[in-house]
C-alpha cells in the first residue's frame, strides 16, 4: 500500500536563468501556453498538450540541470526535428530509431535542460 495516493496532475520543473524568456522559447517550438507567473515566488508555469502534465519554471542563479528528461510523443518525428532544427534548437547528437519500434533525439531548452521528442513506430 502507497504512503500517499498522487492524484492526476504531474509538473516537471526545472530551473532557469530567465523565466520569460524559456516560457516563450516552449511555447515557440512546443507550441505550450503560460498558465500563470508568480514573480514573487519565482515560478512560472506552461501547459503541455498532455492533460495534467505542466512544466514549472523556477528562478535560480545557478542551473543545475537533472538526469530527468522528459519525452514529448509527435507525429510526423522528421518534420518536428527539422522544424526545431531550422529555429537553432540545439540537439544532443543524431536520431536513433529502433526499427519498427521507436525514433527518438535529444534536444535542450535555452538553459541545457535536455528534453526528447518520440515517435511510436510501432
Amino acid at each position: 500500500m502507497p504512503t500517499i495516493t498522487p492524484d492526476e496532475k504531474i509538473t516537471i520543473a526545472f530551473s532557469v536563468s530567465d523565466r520569460t524568456a524559456t516560457a516563450k522559447w516552449y511555447e515557440t517550438h512546443l507550441g505550450f501556453k503560460q498558465i500563470f507567473a508568480a514573480d514573487e515566488a519565482g515560478w512560472t508555469e506552461i501547459t503541455t498538450n498532455t492533460p495534467g502534465v505542466t512544466i514549472g519554471l523556477g528562478d535560480a542563479e545557478e542551473i543545475k540541470t537533472a538526469n530527468t528528461m522528459p519525452v514529448f510523443g509527435v507525429a510526423d518525428f522528421d518534420a518536428a526535428r527539422t522544424a526545431l532544427e531550422n529555429a537553432g534548437v540545439k540537439f544532443d547528437g543524431e536520431t536513433i530509431e529502433v526499427e519498427g519500434m521507436v525514433k527518438v533525439a535529444a534536444f535542450f531548452d535555452p538553459d541545457g535542460n535536455a528534453l526528447m521528442i518520440a515517435q511510436d513506430l510501432s
